[in-house]
């Protein structure tokens, strides 16, 4: 593996061999439309932190939302928030304020109250493990259409699921 490494490298020096490898590594791959673009459009840089937050989301002048993060539309953001890098903060998710989220966290389906920590690497909201097995033997996906509430002052810690089976709080 270590000899295929600089040839990469080598292969990359160039235009025409970057070109090559990309048309390589995107086979199968559709091509960008125009309603990628349109979307793309309606996300927008934030001036504390450098993340990106679409149009429709609401922040705080004083949150800091970290480059590498994301904030969906519909999104409330609180007061003196921290999102971390790489945290996805799903379409209407709220936040309150002095919240602090970790890196690589997702939101989704989900409140969150104020003064809250919740640490790296959770997922909160997702859709969870929910099979059972009918009357037929069949085995089958439950349904998750719900919400997760979580309180104020909650600390979450890393790599925590809380999935919507019902409302949780």
């Amino acid at each position: 593996m270590a000899a295929i490494l600089p040839r990469t490298a080598l292969l990359l020096r160039t235009p025409r061999g970057a070109g090559r490898l990309a048309r390589f590594l995107g086979a199968g791959v559709p091509a960008a439309s125009s309603s990628d673009a349109e979307t793309a459009a309606e996300f927008m840089p934030w001036r504390n932190g450098g993340g990106v937050l679409h149009r429709a989301a609401s922040v705080d002048p004083s949150a800091v939302v970290e480059a590498g993060a994301v904030v969906h539309s519909g999104a409330v953001i609180g007061k003196e928030v921290v999102v971390g890098s790489g945290t996805v903060v799903g379409p209407s998710v709220s936040v309150g304020q002095s919240t602090r989220i970790g890196y690589n966290v997702v939101l989704s389906n989900c409140s969150v109250g104020e003064f809250c920590t919740i640490h790296n690497g959770a997922c909160i909201g997702q859709d969870g493990f929910g099979f059972f097995v009918d009357q037929d033997g069949q085995v089958k996906k439950k349904p998750q259409e719900l919400y997760a509430r979580i309180g104020d002052n909650v600390e979450i810690g890393a790599n925590t699921c809380i999935d919507r089976v019902g409302e949780t709080q």
